[in-house]
């Protein structure tokens, strides 16, 4: 699905909101939940250039990864179990896991047993609280680049399990207008490798890897 020009900011978003000097507001009311109630290969590329908003934090999304209960790289793919319950249950919530025990990994539970993985935003809401929590060291094209760098600047916790993301500061919100997406394999797993469910904004800086072509028609 290709969708027309690719930028990283949202449209009307205020300078104090990108900087973290004031509070920002929520863009627009957020994606209805039943809108996720499909699988996860649809929204992952339509959350392409949508808004994430965490507690005052947050920006457009540049990244996403699919999977689903049919996929061996997927934590459903046994089924049902304590740590992946999010993934069966309501669509439209946050299925928070750590990987490698370190890092929290935030996404968006879809259709039963499918998940988007949030890989990258391009920060534009509350950068300051988010430089704060990685660090100053990180330039802003590195602050929220890849799962693990995104979660910790969002102060995303186990309590998100299973959150709702349209609740006020917790949302997911539409793209203002159409962009442009690509799309290639996924990263660092070591089961269906060859799937090309890694979709990013087309030339994007904030991506957490550059991507190889054009999204397949």
């Amino acid at each position: 699905m290709r969708r027309g020009c690719g930028n990283d900011t949202v449209a009307g978003m205020s300078q104090s909101g990108a900087s973290g000097g004031a509070r920002p507001r929520d863009p627009a009311p957020p994606i209805a939940a039943a809108r996720f109630d499909r699988p996860a290969l649809e929204v992952a590329r339509n959350l392409i250039g949508a808004t994430l908003v965490v507690r005052g934090a947050g920006g457009v999304i540049v990244e996403t990864e699919a999977y689903g209960p049919d996929d061996p790289a997927s934590h459903s793919f046994r089924g049902v179990r304590r740590a992946n319950a999010a993934m069966f249950g309501p669509p439209g919530r946050a299925y928070v896991y750590r990987s490698h025990g370190v890092h929290l990994c935030l996404n968006v539970v879809c259709a039963r047993g499918h998940a988007v993985l949030l890989r990258a935003i391009a920060p534009t809401l509350g950068v300051a609280h988010m430089q704060a929590r990685r660090g100053a060291r990180w330039a802003l094209r590195d602050l929220c680049s890849g799962p693990g760098r995104l979660g910790q600047a969002l102060g995303i916790g186990p309590g998100d399990d299973g959150a709702p993301f349209d609740r006020p500061g917790f949302g997911l919100f539409a793209a203002p207008a159409p962009v442009a997406v690509v799309a290639g394999p996924r990263i660092g797993i070591s089961r269906a490798t060859e799937r090309p469910w890694r979709f990013g904004l087309a030339g994007s800086r904030f991506v957490s890897r550059r991507f190889p072509g054009p999204l397949p028609d």
